[in-house]
C-alpha cells in the first residue's frame, strides 16, 4: 500500500514539477539545484506554513534553485511524499518543525545523496546528510513575554501551541516568565490543539481563554493561530482591547488584534543549508538563528495598539535580552 501510494505521490509531484519548475535546457556542465518543502499545515495559513514556505522561496531565489511543495498531509504520508521528491530527483527536502524528525531520519538513510533541512530540528538529530535549523526558541518567547508583561491589563495571557514539541514548550515557558519578570502578578493560561491545522480548534481555545480574562495572546501552532485570531477579533468587535503576538513572520495587518510579531528569518538560515548543499559541505551541523545575528528579530508595532512609551521599553528590554542583561 506505501508503495503504491509513492508511486502515486510520484506522479503527481512529476506533473507539478513539470508544469511548475520547467525552465529551458541546462548549460553544459551547469546544475539546476531544486528544493521541496512537505507541510502538515497549507501555504495559504497566513502563519507558521505561509512562512515557512515564503522563507524556501526567498532563499531559493537568492541561490538560484527552482522549488515545490506539497502541504496539507497528514503526518503518515510525510515519509512517501518526501521519498517521492527524493526519487524524482531533488536535492534538498525541507522539513518545517520537528514533528519530521523521525520521517526524516528514516528517508535519509535511504537517500544518503539528498540533503534534508529540518527547521526546530534537535541538535542531536544531524548526520551526513541532515542539518537542523534552530531558531532561538528561549529568545522567541521572552520577546513575546515582554511585550505581554507590558501590555496585559488584565494580569492574564493565553498561549495556544499545536503539539507539545520541545521548541513550542520552552516558547511557553519563557513567555510567561519574560512577563512575570516584568510584572510578577500575571499568569499564564495554555493549551494544546494536538493539531497545526485545525482553525476551528483554535477559535475554540482562544475563546475559552479569553473566557478566563486573557487578553495578550502568543501562538505556536500555524493554521491554530489564525483561528485564535478569528475568535480574538470577533471578542473585539469594533475596539480591540485583546490583542496576539504574531509568528514567525511579520503578520501586521493581517488581523486588528496583531499589536506586534516575533519574526524569525527562515529564509536566511535556509540559505545557508543550500549553499552549503551545493558546495558539499552539508550535514553534521546546527544552523542557529538568534538575536544576535539577526535571525530572530522584533516585528514592526502596531502604532494604534502600542503607544510610543511602551515601543521605547519594549525596544529596552529586548536590547537587554540581547546583551544577557534582561530579568538580573
Amino acid at each position: 500500500m506505501k508503495k503504491a501510494l509513492a508511486l502515486l505521490l510520484a506522479l503527481c509531484l512529476a506533473l507539478v514539477a513539470l508544469s511548475a519548475c520547467a525552465k529551458g535546457p541546462e548549460a553544459p556542465g551547469e546544475k539546476t539545484y531544486r528544493v521541496a518543502m512537505i507541510c502538515d499545515s497549507s501555504i495559504s495559513d497566513g502563519g507558521w506554513g505561509a512562512a515557512c514556505y515564503n522563507g524556501m522561496v526567498a532563499a531559493a531565489e537568492k541561490r538560484g534553485w527552482e522549488t515545490a511543495y506539497t502541504d496539507s498531509i497528514d503526518q503518515s504520508a510525510y515519509a512517501d511524499t518526501m521519498i517521492s521528491y527524493c526519487d524524482l530527483g531533488y536535492d534538498l527536502i525541507f522539513a518545517p518543525g520537528n514533528q519530521y524528525s523521525d520521517a526524516v531520519k528514516q528517508v535519509a538513510a535511504d537517500y544518503p545523496d539528498v540533503c534534508f533541512a529540518v527547521l526546530n530540528g534537535a541538535t542531536s538529530l544531524p548526520t551526513e546528510n541532515i542539518m537542523s535549523m534552530l531558531p532561538n526558541a528561549d529568545q522567541i518567547g521572552s520577546i513575546a513575554g515582554i511585550i505581554a508583561g507590558l501590555m496585559s491589563k488584565s494580569n492574564v495571557i493565553g498561549f495556544i501551541g499545536g503539539m507539545e514539541l520541545d521548541t513550542t514548550k520552552s516558547k511557553l515557558a519563557h513567555f510567561e516568565s519574560a512577563a512575570q519578570v516584568i510584572n510578577p502578578a500575571i499568569k499564564a493560561v495554555s493549551a494544546y490543539a494536538g493539531s497545526f491545522n485545525d482553525t476551528a480548534k483554535g477559535m475554540e481555545l482562544a475563546a475559552s481563554m479569553i473566557n478566563e480574562g486573557a487578553d495578550v495572546f502568543f501562538g505556536d501552532a500555524s493554521a491554530v493561530d489564525s483561528g485564535a485570531r478569528q475568535a480574538i477579533d470577533q471578542a473585539n468587535g469594533d475596539t480591540v482591547r485583546i490583542i496576539d503576538i504574531g509568528q514567525p513572520a511579520d503578520l501586521l495587518g493581517q488581523n486588528p488584534c496583531v499589536a506586534c510579531s516575533v519574526v524569525t528569518d527562515n529564509a536566511a538560515m535556509l540559505a545557508i543549508c543550500l549553499e552549503k548543499c551545493e558546495t558539499g559541505t552539508f550535514g553534521n551541523e546546527v544552523v542557529f538563528g538568534s538575536l544576535e545575528n539577526n535571525c530572530v528579530y522584533l516585528g514592526k508595532f502596531n502604532d494604534a495598539l502600542i503607544d510610543a512609551d511602551t515601543q521605547a521599553k519594549i525596544l529596552d528590554y529586548v536590547k537587554q535580552l540581547q546583551e544577557g542583561t534582561f530579568s538580573k
